[in-house]
């Protein structure tokens, strides 16, 4: 049994919510979401939360019992809150500037690498070197800072490339060099 799926999703205040053609459409301070009911799944609004439930059994009505609830969750802070990821770059000479809805990149290839930020996510530029990803929508945040992260991923010798703040890059020893002895 999903221990995710049993907990219902708290509708905070501001926040408002209807059950309708298979889908759950909520509408927030920052936007609206529509998030489609998965099958074997069940969604009922009770008064300031949402409950729910599986209308079959097995792994799969299981599974996408405690998915559906997450996904809820998930929204329902997008549109109240919002989320935001934070990518660092570190290097010489590296750096990124925005230009529209383009960031464009110098991470130490022979030319500027170009990336399209999607619909329904903003970015800010910090110093050149931090880059805050927004938005109300958990997964496209999470995609777009993945993508972004993937250009330069840090490598584990200089810890040189695009990372997230805080992450841990775990550096190796370079070459050793043995003593000359005559």
């Amino acid at each position: 049994m999903s221990k995710v799926g049993k907990k219902p999703v708290s509708i905070p205040e501001g926040v408002t919510v209807s059950v309708a053609d298979g889908a759950v459409s909520l509408q927030g301070k920052l936007g609206a979401l529509r998030v489609p009911i998965l099958s074997h799944t069940n969604v009922e609004q009770k008064e300031r939360e949402l409950v729910v439930t599986m209308s079959g059994t097995g792994k799969q009505a299981s599974a996408n019992w405690g998915t559906m609830r997450a996904h809820l969750g998930n929204a329902v802070i997008g549109v109240s809150e919002g989320f935001s990821k934070v990518l660092e770059i570190e290097g010489v000479g590296y750096r990124a500037a925005l230009e529209g809805n383009v960031i464009s990149f110098s991470l130490g290839y022979s030319h500027p690498v170009k990336f399209t930020v999607p619909e329904g996510v903003t970015v800010a530029v910090e110093k050149n070197t931090i880059l805050r990803f927004s938005g109300i929508s958990k997964e496209a945040v999470g995609q777009t800072a993945a993508k972004v992260r993937a250009l330069k991923k840090p490598e584990p010798y200089k810890g040189k490339g695009i990372r997230y703040r805080g992450e841990v890059v775990r550096r190796k020893a370079g070459k050793k060099v043995a003593s000359a002895s005559a």
